[in-house]
């Protein structure tokens, strides 16, 4: 299995650099170091890499080990030629647990990998290992970023990516619903994409997500959010109510309504300058033009009033007061009574 070169690549949504290459562009190497915490894109990786290993050689020994389970000499052990001659793939899991004799041997490897092996290097986060790390870099290994995927506009990508691979297209507010109710959870975000796919026919509308996932869109901060900036007061105390019935933290709701209402103030600031500084804001275009719309409900008095209510809500429900419910359903209220005043 000839080792591949390394090209750069940058995560897909805001467009951002990323240390190493995506796991649809994992090649093989004789190392190969899947970097990040993010367990959905880490196994993903893996499993590409050792497909193709497998469709380079069907006979292919693969041998997969977790780094605290390591005993010395074991690395030199599962390297080592076999019998037959075929090519190996080994695969450490939880480098960043790794024991003293892995990260030691591993980095005795490095100066001289054995033939016809490609060893993946799972690391998920943390210090540990940080001299073996350095060696890495140092030996231009290449890298598999696996980062986590936490702000809406990267999930937007990663849906957009998920359905573009399966032929399949969803219009902008399908994708939003999507991710308002079932984001929080990447291998979650992906099964539902799965679901989708296999289920329904055609371009995915906002109607179709809501008739799979509709209970739980309701239940999420977004919903509550979206509500109180209509100035719809009774929608929105009915949805939190529900969303607190069900379990949800009042924390996450409001910090819901104050990504809300930053991404009005965001693009109420600079809209007067044009497009182009609407685009550096690190937006979706479906974001910046629903804040857009909203905004027309708003004037900066208001939108002030409503940032000050929910920034004395965070505060509360952190602590200051008895009553983190209470605090975010008043909340909730001063925010809609502010639309429009």
């Amino acid at each position: 299995m000839p080792p591949a070169t390394r090209r750069p690549s940058a995560r897909s949504g805001r467009g951002t650099a990323t240390e190493g290459v995506s796991w649809e562009e994992a090649a093989l190497a004789p190392v190969v170091l899947v970097k990040g915490a993010e367990g959905l894109l880490a196994d993903r990786a893996v499993d590409r890499l050792v497909a193709l290993a497998k469709a380079a050689d069907p006979d292919v020994e693969v041998t997969r080990f977790d780094a605290d389970q390591y005993t010395a000499g074991a690395l030199g052990v599962l390297t080592s030629p076999s019998l037959f001659a075929e090519d190996k793939v080994v695969v450490v899991d939880g480098l960043e647990r790794g024991t003293e004799e892995l990260l030691a041997e591993a980095a005795t490897y490095l100066a001289a990998p054995a033939a016809g092996v490609v060893m993946v290097l799972r690391y998920g986060s943390g210090q540990r290992g940080k001299k073996l790390l350095d060696a890495l870099k140092a030996a231009k290994v290449p890298v598999v970023a696996c980062d986590p995927i936490t702000s809406d506009a990267d999930k937007t990508a990663f849906v957009g990516a998920e359905l573009r691979r399966a032929g399949r297209r969803a219009d902008g507010e399908a994708v939003r619903a999507l991710v308002d109710a079932v984001g929080s959870d990447l291998r979650e975000l992906a099964a539902a994409c799965s679901q989708l796919v296999a289920d329904t026919t055609g371009l995915i509308g906002a109607d179709v997500v809501a008739r799979y996932y509709g209970g739980r869109i309701e239940a999420t901060g977004f919903r509550v959010a979206d509500a109180a900036v209509a100035g719809q007061a009774g929608e929105a105390v009915a949805l939190l109510r529900h969303a607190l019935a069900t379990g949800v933290d009042p924390v996450p709701m409001v910090a819901a309504l104050a990504m809300k209402l930053r991404t009005l103030a965001k693009v109420g600031a600079v809209r007067s300058r044009g497009q182009g500084a609407l685009r550096d804001l690190g937006l979706a275009p479906w974001q910046v033009d629903k804040a857009t719309r909203e905004l027309r409900r708003w004037t900066p008095e208001g939108l002030a009033t409503a940032i000050s209510a929910v920034a004395q809500a965070d505060a509360e429900v952190k602590g200051e007061s008895r009553d983190a419910r209470f605090a975010v359903e008043r909340a909730v209220l001063r925010v809609a009574q502010a639309c429009g005043s």
